[in-house]
């Protein structure tokens, strides 16, 4: 079904990226993206726009805010198309990965409570080989040599065999390593933080980065919040612009 897009006010391109401090040209290019309804044109070929489009333009902003801009995107093209099925599968994938990585966070931070306790001693088990490590972490044997290249962990050579040894301190690095990159850490920073929790010998000096990472996923879902409730509204919108047609 098509979108009535019968003018209530005029707007041209650079009203609306006025609103924003957009420049027209992004005006047009969410346009062709389709996260605006196609323009009328006028007799001389500029675009018309009307408060269809300017609640639109709202919409797909305050979505990538709280999404990134190919979600919103993908967002508002099948609103435009009157698919439910496509625009609800993808903000409940949105919405799963949200919660995905604020367990991430719940993990990493119940793992550098642990890291705190006194660690075994290094005799109470057998050191692994870097396919028994790989197996226990979860990661392939070479994410442990690439984890190992960035100082992340630094396992000794046995002297007979010449190969890889893994102790207790590197599979608690591994895990953490494992951990923080779940939640999109750099391995530079992680290297970083695994030398000083080697040197320090506790987790103080992580705490900020967990602070951050909550601050900012507190504020993705509050944009994200915001998001959709002007997504809703332009719904009911995109409805009645429907159902004038």
């Amino acid at each position: 079904m098509g979108i009535d897009v019968k003018p209530s006010k005029t707007w041209r391109p650079v009203d609306l990226a006025r609103e924003h401090a957009l420049s027209t040209q992004a005006v047009r290019n969410y346009e062709d993206l389709g996260a605006l309804p196609p323009a009328e044109r006028t007799d001389t070929g500029y675009r018309r726009y009307t408060d269809l489009h300017a609640h639109a333009l709202r919409t797909f902003l305050a979505l990538r805010a709280g999404y990134g801009h190919q979600a919103a995107v993908d967002l508002m093209r099948s609103a435009h198309r009157d698919d439910q099925a496509a625009l609800y599968t993808r903000l409940d994938e949105l919405h799963a990965g949200f919660l995905h990585e604020r367990r991430t966070h719940a993990e990493v931070t119940a793992a550098l409570a642990a890291l705190d306790d006194p660690p075994p001693p290094r005799h109470s088990a057998e050191p692994l080989t870097v396919g028994q490590l790989a197996h226990r972490v979860g990661v392939h044997p070479a994410t442990l040599r690439q984890w190992e290249k960035a100082g992340i962990i630094e396992p000794p050579r046995d002297r007979a065999t010449g190969y890889r040894t893994y102790g207790a301190t590197d599979i608690r690095d591994a895990h953490l390593a494992r951990y923080l990159r779940k939640g999109g850490i750099p391995l530079r920073q992680i290297a970083s933080f695994v030398r000083e929790l080697r040197q320090a010998g506790d987790t103080d000096r992580m705490r900020p980065l967990l602070t951050d990472w909550a601050t900012r996923l507190s504020v993705r879902s509050r944009n994200a919040l915001h998001g959709v409730a002007q997504l809703d509204r332009y719904l009911t919108e995109l409805d009645d612009a429907r159902s004038d047609r």
